[in-house]
Order: C-alpha cells, then sequence, then structure tokens
C-alpha cells in the first residue's frame, strides 16, 4: 500500500523524469508554483481537452464553441463584481512573513514561529497589468480570472449568429490568471491554469431540471476519465460560502494524496451575469424579451490531469525479472482514449532490416495516433519505459515479421501478447483506443 504522502513524491518524480510536468523556467531558479507541460503531459493535457470538446460542443446540439480575449475592458470586471468581490482574507506574520488564506488557519498563532497573527485583511486575486506605454489609471487592464465572462459579453451576438433558442449553451477552454495568496500541492493550484466552462441558458422556471442534467454529465465524464466514485465527494456550498454570483453550488472533491480538496464545480448563477452586462434575450416565436438563466459546470485541467494521473498509477510485482530493472513494474494505467501514446513500435533488435520494417509501420500509424519509435535498449526494458508513461500496446517487429508480414502485440495491463498482420494494426489500434 503507498502511502498518500509517498504518492505524491512518486508521481511528481515520474512527471520530471518522463517529460509530463517540469518546473517552469528552472535554469534561472523557477518561479514560485509555476510548471511546465512536456511532450508527455502536453499530449495527455490536448486528450483531455480534445475529448471533453467532442463530448460537450460537437456532439451536442444544443452548446456552440466561444475563444474570448484574455485581456478585456477593465469596466467588465467591475460589472461582474470580481473588483470588489473576488477576494481572499489573507492573514501574513510579522516576523517570518508567512501568508495563509483565512481558510487555512487552524488557530490564531503562526504555525511557523508562533507570533500571533494579525486580523487578516482582504486581498483581490486579479492580476492587474497595463494597455498601452503608460503604467497610470487610465491604462490599467486585468487578465481574466475566469473565461466566463467572455462568454457572457458575447451572448447576444452569439445568439445573434447562431440563432440558437434557449436552452442553449456556450462553451469556452482557456487560460485563467489568480494570484493566488498560497498556490501549491504540485499542479493542483497554480497562479496559470486552464478552464473548461460552460454557460447554459435557460428559463428561470426550469433551472432545477438543467442543473441536474449538468450533474448527471459531470459525473459520466469523471467516469469516462477513470475516476473511482469512491474517491469522490458532492458537496453543496452553504450561502456564506458560496461565491458572490452563486445561487446555488455543488462542488465536486476529489480524494487527493494532500485530503479533500476541489475538482470540479457546478453554480446555478441565476440572472446575475447577463443583467450586470445588460444582455437579454428575445424569444423568436412569442418576442418576449427577458434575462435567461445561467447553470455554469466548470471543470479545471490541471486538477484533471492530476486526478488522472494519480488513479493511473500502479505498482505491480513484474512477473519477469528485467536486467538492471526493479522488481516493481509501474504502469500508469490509463483509460486508452487518454494514453499519450496509444502505441510504442519496438524493434525486436537494432538490425536494419527490422529498423527499416519498424520504421514503415510507425510512419503509417502516425497519421491516425499519437505514437512512439523506438529502438534503444532491451526489449523488456523498453516494455517497462512504455508501461511507466502508460502505453496501451507495444507493437514488436520481429524476424518473423519480415516473412509473415505480422507483428507481436502486447498489452499494457495484461502483458499477454498475439499476433496480428500488420495491415489490419490501424483497425485493431482504433478500435482499442476509441473514444
Amino acid at each position: 500500500m503507498i502511502s498518500d504522502s509517498s504518492l505524491m513524491e512518486k508521481i511528481i518524480s515520474l512527471c520530471r523524469r518522463r517529460g509530463f510536468v517540469f518546473p517552469g523556467s528552472e535554469i534561472y531558479g523557477g518561479l514560485a508554483n509555476s510548471w511546465d507541460f512536456g511532450p508527455l503531459g502536453v499530449e495527455l493535457k490536448n486528450n483531455i481537452k480534445e475529448q471533453w470538446w467532442r463530448w460537450f460542443v460537437r456532439s451536442r446540439n444544443d452548446v456552440v464553441g466561444v475563444d474570448t480575449a484574455i485581456i478585456m475592458n477593465p469596466k467588465v470586471w467591475e460589472a461582474s463584481g470580481h473588483l470588489k468581490e473576488f477576494v481572499d482574507l489573507v492573514a501574513e506574520c510579522k516576523k517570518c512573513q508567512l501568508r495563509l488564506r483565512a481558510d487555512q488557519l487552524r488557530k490564531t498563532n503562526c504555525p511557523a514561529c508562533d507570533l500571533k497573527l494579525p486580523v487578516p485583511r482582504r486581498f483581490n486575486l486579479l492580476f492587474k497589468t497595463f494597455v498601452g506605454p503608460a503604467e497610470d489609471s487610465a491604462s490599467v487592464a486585468y487578465l481574466r480570472p475566469e473565461t466566463a465572462q467572455g462568454m457572457f459579453v458575447d451572448f447576444e451576438k452569439v445568439v445573434e449568429v447562431t440563432r440558437k433558442k434557449i436552452p442553449f449553451g456556450i462553451a469556452q477552454v482557456g487560460k485563467a490568471f489568480r494570484n493566488e495568496i498560497t498556490p501549491g500541492n504540485f499542479i493542483f493550484r497554480t497562479r496559470e491554469f486552464e478552464q473548461m466552462e460552460i454557460e447554459y441558458f435557460v428559463e428561470a422556471k426550469s433551472w432545477r431540471k438543467h442543473f441536474n442534467h449538468w450533474l448527471t454529465e459531470m459525473k459520466k465524464w469523471l467516469k469516462h476519465l477513470g475516476i473511482k466514485s469512491k474517491n469522490l465527494e458532492y458537496r453543496e456550498i452553504a450561502k456564506g460560502e458560496r461565491a458572490h454570483y452563486s445561487q446555488k453550488t455543488i462542488d465536486i472533491f476529489y480524494k487527493f494524496p494532500f485530503g479533500w480538496e476541489e475538482l470540479y464545480g457546478l453554480a446555478y448563477r441565476g440572472d446575475y451575469d447577463l443583467k450586470n452586462h445588460r444582455q437579454t434575450y428575445r424569444d423568436p416565436e412569442t418576442n418576449k424579451q427577458f434575462l435567461p438563466h445561467v447553470i455554469e459546470p466548470t471543470w479545471g485541467v490541471e486538477r484533471s490531469v492530476l486526478a488522472a494521473l494519480i488513479e493511473a498509477y500502479n505498482e505491480e510485482q513484474a512477473p519477469t525479472a528485467v536486467k538492471g530493472e526493479t522488481a516493481v513494474r509501474v504502469v500508469m494505467k490509463f483509460p486508452h482514449w487518454l494514453a499519450p501514446y496509444k502505441a510504442a513500435v519496438l524493434p525486436l533488435l537494432p538490425k536494419p532490416s527490422l529498423a527499416k520494417l519498424a520504421r514503415s509501420v510507425h510512419k503509417n500509424l502516425l497519421p491516425h495516433f499519437s505514437c512512439e519509435y523506438d529502438e534503444t535498449q532491451s526489449i523488456g526494458r523498453r516494455y517497462r519505459r512504455q508501461d511507466e508513461i502508460g502505453t496501451p500496446f507495444c507493437v514488436t517487429v520481429d524476424f518473423d515479421s519480415l516473412k509473415d508480414k505480422s507483428v507481436t502485440i502486447r498489452g499494457r495491463d495484461t502483458m499477454k501478447q498475439e499476433r496480428l498482420p500488420i495491415n489490419q494494426l490501424t483497425a485493431f489500434l482504433e478500435d482499442q483506443c476509441k473514444s
């Protein structure tokens, strides 16, 4: 049984060693809780975003997508309430300068030096910047703290060009920025992150029905992502603890190794946003003009990646010894659609004839899948490497392949091997790795 603290250490080490996630700007000493996604991490991240878009936009007739600006007119944030309400309470120790959010305080004294902490003060989480050559009050702007407001201010234009009728949704995947007081826990809480959000516009009288629908959809997505139900909790947030715009919120908590923390959120925003931005809707059949209400399901990209990594991590006793390797086999058991590489093509030995055929097989697969070619070290070590990054299938080209034009397919989870004609390989992988 892997301890929680050990599990996080192992995942962070694997991410760095195998190219999922690196510390940001590390050659210059890094920046607190800044992370770069490496070659495998960006594949994993893109698989999540692309699958989400396929599920919730392309496969639905009632959701359309947008991609709005990161820097918006600052009046947007005034109207949305973010300039006034988007705050955390922070206490800063006068002796050691440790900063703590009010929700982190377990006692009135500093946990580092035991000095009595001052009364928490309000701290706005918006990232301030300047537009143009002058750095004065007239040129102040903000990096968006959420993707939602871009969808709200474009609401009337989207209705005009799509002719969508209520109920319908606007979706967006994009960056958001929050000047977090205490970022941490690897990629869980960062100052720069991506959101996958939908603003679903409904009539006020039917909001509960649509709220429940989206909660069900989020549960289906979590299962598809490979998250076990025992590691999830659905908590309704009390009135005093909800965001300033929310009339009802259910946060989906996940059992991370560092504790139960919010993974996704579902909010009923009422007509708060469209009212503040003076965006209305006119029913094309009745000609009635009214303010739609909004259901907002929100998914965090980095938190999805982290939860998927935690769920996928497995250590098993290796059934066969591999020279130079430990007896423990580390396997990232991602759902096949999620794995960074769907297959690895491996010549049995680094012989020119085998390498030529293996490279040809790899080249033919590339238009269809993300896959890797590897001919270094023993075949056993190469299998282990692919297990550790979650590749579902290894395709081995051996000397028999030169004669019978077939390859050996090894499954990641079962380690069973079967022979398959090369001309059937693409169809096999499409069937096994389909979403």
